[in-house]
């Protein structure tokens, strides 16, 4: 069990807010629209919804705790599958992919994934504890 509080969290996020939404209003107001700055664009956007939803899963895992409690890295893992899942629905966005199914769908697929990796998680066996002195 890891009993963690938002202090440890409060320095990525806020670090993740600033560079990722300062760095998209960079990127769309005040630069060209080159193939870099595309790029930098997606990795920013991933920066930026990470940096805002991480309050928000943190907030969920400690109202609604689990059986095991999520660790960190669960709460980061689950903040920046939102950051990927905005990020791809803005990369589809430019061939005009996006249609409800496929915001379902890509949303389904994430959270089945996400299912799956903490099924794995909980269900990692440990062998029990031997004491050698009942051996002898």
């Amino acid at each position: 069990m890891v009993s963690h509080n938002f202090r440890s969290f409060a320095i990525p996020t806020l670090l993740l807010f600033v560079i990722g939404w300062g760095g998209l209003f960079v990127v769309l107001y005040l630069a060209l629209p080159f193939v870099w700055l595309r790029w930098s664009f997606f990795a920013l956007l991933i920066f930026a919804l990470t940096g805002t939803v991480l309050p928000v899963v943190y907030f969920f895992h400690r109202r609604f705790p689990g059986e095991p409690p999520a660790e960190s890295n669960v709460i980061i893992r689950q903040s920046v599958w939102f950051g990927v899942y905005g990020a791809t629905l803005a990369w589809l966005q430019l061939g005009r992919l996006v249609t409800v199914y496929v915001i379902l769908g890509l949303a389904g697929g994430l959270i089945a994934i996400e299912y799956f990796i903490r099924l794995r998680e909980s269900a990692r066996w440990k062998p029990p504890i031997v004491d050698d002195d009942s051996t002898s």
